[in-house]
Formats: structure tokens, sequence, C-alpha cells
């Protein structure tokens, strides 16, 4: 089977899985170059109100495919960053289902979505330090916001892999599923997470993401008010219905 990245839409949640089944999944030059553009298409289809990335069989993604490293470092770490960043600036939630292993630009993948959880028996690390790459100051600040600074250089400086445990005391993960458990438990999430309102969870988002100054915590304002959203959630809850939230990211 050719590398490549597999892409499902249903009922609200967009399903992206790095499939390279050969490599762990690992990603080719041609997969980071895939994830922008793929991200700019649903973040721009109303019928997407939550992505998924995961990989394909029984593991997430072992890093970078390292012979397409070979004299190209530089250009094969700038289409990661990238790719993480367009992953972390995705306008709508974001989850990363995890198997197995979650390593080096897998787990870069990973902490740029906004949870991550994990089916037991998956195992974490940051790799560079066993290439010589300088990790890229994004992903450095962003590991550090999600695990600390202790945890992060533990992760940084070693290149060991964690298991599920650690990885979740550090807040590297939000949930650890039992084996088997791991897909249930995302569809239901993801279902609740698309029930909700997407003016709410944008606006948290950005707050969540970095500092709000006063004209965009304005401008979240005057879209709650236009939009309608706000006083259709108060009058469901009195009505004791489910709300018809009508307010898209695009």
């Amino acid at each position: 089977m050719e590398p490549g990245i597999v892409t499902n839409v249903s009922g609200g949640t967009a399903t992206v899985t790095l499939s390279h089944p050969a490599k762990r999944n690992a990603m080719t030059t041609e997969m980071w170059r895939e994830v922008p553009p793929l991200l700019e298409r649903l973040a721009a289809d109303r019928a997407v109100r939550v992505l998924v990335l995961t990989g394909a069989g029984g593991t997430f993604c072992a890093g970078a495919d390292i012979g397409s490293l070979r004299g190209s470092a530089g250009a094969e770490k700038g289409l990661a960053t990238a790719a993480e960043e367009a992953l972390a600036a995705f306008p709508k939630p974001t989850l990363a289902a995890i198997r197995g292993y979650c390593v080096g630009g897998g787990c870069q993948l990973a902490a740029a979505c906004d949870l991550r959880f994990a089916e037991e028996g998956a195992l974490f690390g940051v790799t560079p330090a066993k290439l010589g790459i300088v990790y890229p100051a994004s992903a450095t600040r962003r590991l550090v916001r999600l695990v600390g600074p202790s945890a992060a250089k533990y992760l940084l400086f070693s290149g060991e892999l964690i298991d599920c445990a650690r990885a979740l005391r550090t807040g590297l993960l939000d949930e650890v599923l039992p084996e088997g458990g791991l897909d249930k438990r995302v569809a239901d999430f993801t279902a609740v997470l698309a029930s909700r309102s997407q003016l709410t969870q944008a606006a948290a988002k950005e707050f969540a993401d970095g500092p709000a100054d006063a004209e965009r915590v304005a401008h979240w304002e005057a879209q709650a008010g236009e939009s309608g959203d706000t006083a259709e959630g108060v009058a469901a809850f009195l009505e004791r219905r489910t709300p018809r939230f009508t307010w898209t990211a695009r």
C-alpha cells in the first residue's frame, strides 16, 4: 500500500488517518506536504465540526520516514513544522486518537491537537536528540505548555519513550482507554463535541491558545449576539430541549 493520508467525514467528524503501514505510519515528505491544504479544505467544510487524527492499523505514527531525511533534514523539518502549525490553527476541535507508537513527528502532530486520547500500551517519545536535529521552537514551546519545562526537557534531552501512565500524569494525554475501548470513546466524545456550540468552541480555542485583547473579546461577544446562539442555548435549556446552534466557523 502506498503511503498517504486517508480522510472520511461522517456525522460531523472528519477522521484523518495517517497511512504508511510498512513503516508504522512514518510521515513521508509528500505526507507532510499534504497536511496543510487538506486541513484548509476541511476547515472550510461546514459539514465538519470536529477533526480526529489517527493512524492506520495498530499504531499512530512513528515519526518521519528517516529514509527521506538523508541530505534534507532541514527541508523535512520545515514541512513538519508547517503541518504542525496548520493543525494547531485548525478552527474547530481536534483530537488525536492514539494506539501504539506516537513518536517524533507523530508526537509533534499529536501535541498540536487540542486533545489526546490513547489506548493502553501506547508509547510516546520526542526523539530529535537521537538524530542530532534541533527540535522546532514552536514545537518545543507547545510541548512545554502541555507537560511543563521539566517533563519537556526529559523527553527532548533523552529521546526515551514513556508509557501511557506517565504521559497521562504529565498532561501529554487527556484520557487512557482499555484495549478495545478507544474507538467507541472517541466516537461518543466527538458526537458530544459536534452537538455543542461551535461559537463557544471557536472562542474558547482562541482564548486558550494565546492572549486575547479587548478587540478580540469584543469580536466574539458581537458574534454571540449576532448569531443568536446564546439566546437559543438559554431557550433550549429552559424548554428542556436540544439546542439548535447555527453559528459555523466558516
